[in-house]
């Protein structure tokens, strides 16, 4: 009877199906690639819910997978958050007629660099580094329980996070939205969260992406380096005109290996010019 609950009074979903969701968000880094990153496992862990929600509409549904196809990235322990509030917005979409179907992706993006601050904090800095020092320490003395402290250290409060943030990202998530959508504050909320997530990108791009100019010069004794004055002119520069460029290959719908294969041509060509350096 405690699986078929639902898990709040006026929602469609019980408690089994979103114990399904916490277990299949464990599989998020399953498909990890660098194309649409955790988008695949991100889609393989709601399409339960998906499936309930869109139950009489194929084509709703189908519009529901590709959206959610989208480039997505995020530590994984808060990721079921947005699950959640991804399947609040899917209800949404599905019985306001009005409600805007970008938004989705549009909260996605912006909660991906927030979050995973916050993930990679507590996680990777704090609760990896505390399970290991003890750990540690438990191994030096000779102890067989060593391994079984460090894994427990680290993954309690990984699953417990999976399990509060799914529930809190679609419980409050829902109630925000009914909120926002009654005091007409949606839209405004929205293209706020288009800015954040450009922003996002904007950092990721400049994180990730690393290409320079290694060409120098010397006139009438004064050395001149090129990557000086791109600098000067906009940081990261080459990054972002690099990222641009693989952008617009995409939105002409070039195959994705043609592309991969045009930055190793390219790269190794300009590379042995010492024009470009990565």
């Amino acid at each position: 009877m405690a699986d078929t609950k639902a898990v709040k009074a006026d929602s469609r979903f019980t408690k089994k199906d979103f114990r399904g969701v916490f277990w299949r968000s464990f599989t998020l880094l399953g498909s990890m690639n660098y194309e649409r990153m955790e988008a695949l496992g991100f889609l393989y862990a709601i399409m339960p819910l998906l499936r309930k929600i869109y139950k009489d509409k194929p084509e709703k549904l189908k519009e529901a997978m590709h959206r959610h196809m989208a480039a997505f990235n995020m530590t994984v322990a808060p990721s079921p958050f947005v699950m959640g509030i991804s399947t609040a917005m899917e209800e949404s979409a599905n019985d306001d007629e009005d409600f805007d179907p970008s938004t989705i992706n549009a909260i996605k993006v912006s909660l991906m660099g927030p979050l995973s601050g916050i993930g990679d904090t507590f996680f990777w800095g704090i609760f990896r580094i505390l399970a290991c020092a003890l750990a540690i320490g438990f191994a030096q003395e000779g102890n067989v329980l060593a391994p079984f402290i460090l894994l427990l250290v680290f993954n309690v409060p990984n699953v417990v996070t999976r399990w509060i943030t799914l529930k809190l990202g679609y419980e409050k998530g829902s109630a925000l939205l009914t909120d926002m959508m009654a005091t007409g504050k949606m839209q405004l909320f929205t293209h706020c969260a288009g800015i954040i997530g450009a922003m996002s990108i904007g950092c990721m791009i400049a994180m990730w992406v690393s290409i320079s100019c290694p060409l120098q010069f010397t006139i009438s004794g004064s050395e001149i380096v090129i990557q000086d004055y791109l600098n000067q002119i906009m940081p990261k520069l080459l990054p972002l005109a690099f990222t641009m460029g693989i952008f617009g290959c995409v939105k002409k719908k070039w195959k994705v290996t043609y592309i991969i294969a045009g930055i190793v041509v390219v790269g190794f060509i300009l590379g042995i010019l010492g024009m470009v350096a990565m």
